[in-house]
């Protein structure tokens, strides 16, 4: 039996570090750097954002700067699928395609190469936490502006409190999620 076929049970949640009044107070920031450094821990986190879909139809899968581009790129190996980063305005080197939203005291923007999703393509989206979901929604929009078909978005942390998997759900994008923190 594989590896992959054995299924250890992982405790995602203990492998995540919690970092008190970070960026700012009142904030527990889940910190996914320790998962990744446990290699069982990275192997569950990978096979859980990844399996589900193992069967679907996918063209690409697009992951968000900058923990989504780890799991994003794990993902797509195992999948034998391309990569689509989804970067912050200003990171990508040719022509682009950008999409705004907003932050708690502003507005960002996310960006991918203007051919980089050809029309009909089927995108599976991966980061590693669903919070208010607006760096999400910014990377679906892009997905179908681009003419691609979103087929989900996978995360392995949800924090249901900020409302991100259902402003998702209720824009009829199908969430993954590994495991939820409560709070903020």
């Amino acid at each position: 039996m594989s590896a992959r076929q054995q299924k250890p049970t992982v405790d995602l949640k203990r492998l995540i570090r919690t970092i008190p009044d970070y960026p700012k107070s009142g904030i527990m920031f889940r910190d996914i750097t320790t998962l990744l450094l446990d290699p069982q821990g990275l192997r569950a986190a990978v096979d859980g954002l990844m399996l589900p879909f193992a069967k679907m139809a996918i063209d690409l899968i697009a992951g968000i700067e900058a923990r989504g581009f780890i799991l994003g790129g794990a993902v797509a190996h195992e999948l034998g699928k391309g990569f689509v980063p989804v970067r912050k305005k200003g990171k990508l080197p040719h022509k682009t395609i950008g999409q705004e939203y907003q932050l708690e005291y502003g507005v960002d923007a996310v960006e991918i190469h203007a051919d980089a999703i050809a029309p009909g393509q089927r995108v599976l989206l991966i980061d590693d936490l669903i919070a208010t979901g607006g760096t999400a929604e910014a990377a679906i929009e892009l997905v179908r502006r681009s003419g691609g078909e979103l087929v989900a978005a996978a995360f392995i942390i949800d924090l249901p409190d900020l409302g991100g998997s259902e402003r998702l759900k209720a824009r009829g994008v199908a969430v993954h999620t590994l495991i939820s923190f409560g709070g903020h």
